[in-house]
């Protein structure tokens, strides 16, 4: 499942939907594939994603949190909204997701038709060292580090492992 709302890295609406370029380029290269347009930072519209996995598959293995958006400015200049979405994109989209594959995953688990799982969250040095300018973006990322080390504590015993990556 590919997902993607077809948004700039500020969060504006591009006119393309780049998920179906990348579904295109699966299918291409025989693999399948299918498109989802829903919005990370939304509980409901997350689960849809999820959903579409497992309807579209019949399971969930992985997940991967990739979802971000940048709105760049030193803190006495940032706004309110520059702040709330790039922290409900890159956090509340990446608990979102995670919170609903986690549900998945610990039933599947329950119903012993789940060997393992994976979760893998995008975080950032950034999020370990700060850079001007960016605020939000180094606080949602340091959030992500510190779900990720939670998440896998938590779902260890079903088998899930959740990990980071930080390029």
């Amino acid at each position: 499942v590919v997902n993607d709302l077809g948004c700039t890295w500020q969060g504006e609406h591009a006119g393309e939907r780049v998920a179906d370029k990348v579904v295109d380029e699966i299918k291409k290269a025989g693999g399948v594939a299918v498109a989802n347009y829903d919005d990370v930072s939304k509980f409901d519209a997350a689960k849809k994603i999820i959903d579409t996995a497992i309807e579209k598959f019949g399971k969930l293995d992985i997940l991967v949190n990739n979802a971000g958006v940048l709105r760049d400015k030193m803190i006495f200049n940032m706004n309110e909204q520059d702040f709330d979405i790039v922290v409900n994109v890159n956090f509340k989209g990446t608990f979102n997701c995670t919170r609903h594959a986690c549900a998945y995953f610990r039933d599947a688990s329950k119903a012993g038709k789940l060997k393992s799982g994976r979760i893998i969250n995008t975080t950032s040095i950034v999020g370990l060292q700060g850079n001007p300018g960016q605020v939000n973006y180094a606080g949602a990322k340091a959030a992500i580090a510190n779900l990720t080390i939670n998440v896998a504590k938590e779902m260890s015993k079903y088998g899930v492992t959740c990990n980071a990556i930080s390029p």
